[in-house]
């Protein structure tokens, strides 16, 4: 099913764009037809119905918050103009967007979330190093997850890159930061980069400062994807037996400048804090 989990990686990641059953296809690299029929046997659904509910799902979020453009979330929803826009709105709610926003909740709409994909394949995790890492200051969008609500982060990317990219260095390296965790098993996730300072950021993204210390870093390789599988694999199994101890303290995944956003390829660095 690798397939078929790139296909929904890109989706989440790229739902703003006009997106055709090809082009996600080419992503996943597999044909049209048979990603159309993985797809199905997945998730239950065709991927134009998915990514139709998933953009109008968004949308009605966005409305709800109280958007005040109605086209402009037309158009970040992949959708050329407002008429074209309502109509499927209206298929999938049966309300128009209007009406989303004046009441602003959606309490009733029969919202799709993201699909999460099974987690019973293990990855080979190649042996993890010791790096120590100076003070890093982050800023970027932070959004709130449960353990099992983790498949939710790739459209945080796209909304930040959409919404927010104006506001960070041109040249940067990304950063992935888990932080702020309650007694529930929640926690905050950052979609951002490393910034110079925190003055004259927007005032909407969330800041945070990572101070020296010691870290152990794995490697993800291949798709975006599968991260969560080395995540498992290097939190779930290597390090019990490592004899390590982790601080309280955020966690973080590192994109290199090779990382590929478009289709989800490159090396990303996982890095957790020790205690010293």
């Amino acid at each position: 099913m690798a397939a078929a989990e790139k296909a929904l990686w890109f989706i989440e990641s790229h739902y703003s764009e006009d997106l055709s059953l090809s082009r996600i296809a080419e992503v996943a690299g597999v044909s049209p037809f048979h990603l159309a029929r993985l797809f199905q046997a997945m998730t239950g659904c065709s991927v134009v119905r998915y990514l139709r509910a998933r953009r109008m799902t968004e949308a009605a979020r966005r409305l709800a918050g109280g958007a005040p453009d109605i086209l402009e979330v037309a158009l970040a929803s992949g959708y050329g103009s407002h008429e074209a826009f309502t109509r499927a709105f209206g298929e999938q709610f049966g309300l128009n967007p209007a009406s989303v926003r004046e009441r602003g909740s959606v309490a009733g709409l029969a919202l799709v979330e993201p699909w999460r994909t099974a987690d019973d394949v293990r990855v080979a995790l190649d042996e993890p190093r010791l790096a120590r890492d100076g003070t890093r200051l982050i800023a970027g969008l932070g959004c709130r997850y449960m353990p099992d609500t983790t498949q939710g982060i790739p459209a945080q990317w796209q909304r930040l890159s959409l919404h927010h990219a104006a506001a960070l260095p041109k040249r940067h390296t990304a950063f992935g930061v888990c932080c702020n965790g309650d007694d529930e098993g929640s926690f905050e996730y950052i979609a951002g980069a490393d910034v110079p300072g925190f003055g004259g950021l927007d005032p909407a993204l969330s800041t945070l400062r990572l101070p020296a210390r010691e870290y152990v870093v794995a490697t993800h390789h291949g798709h975006i994807s599968d991260i969560r599988r080395t995540w498992q694999a290097f939190v779930g199994d290597w390090l019990p037996r490592s004899g390590l101890q982790l601080a309280d303290a955020p966690e973080f995944e590192k994109y290199g400048a090779d990382f590929d956003d478009t289709g989800g390829i490159g090396d990303v660095e996982i890095w957790l804090p020790l205690q010293t």
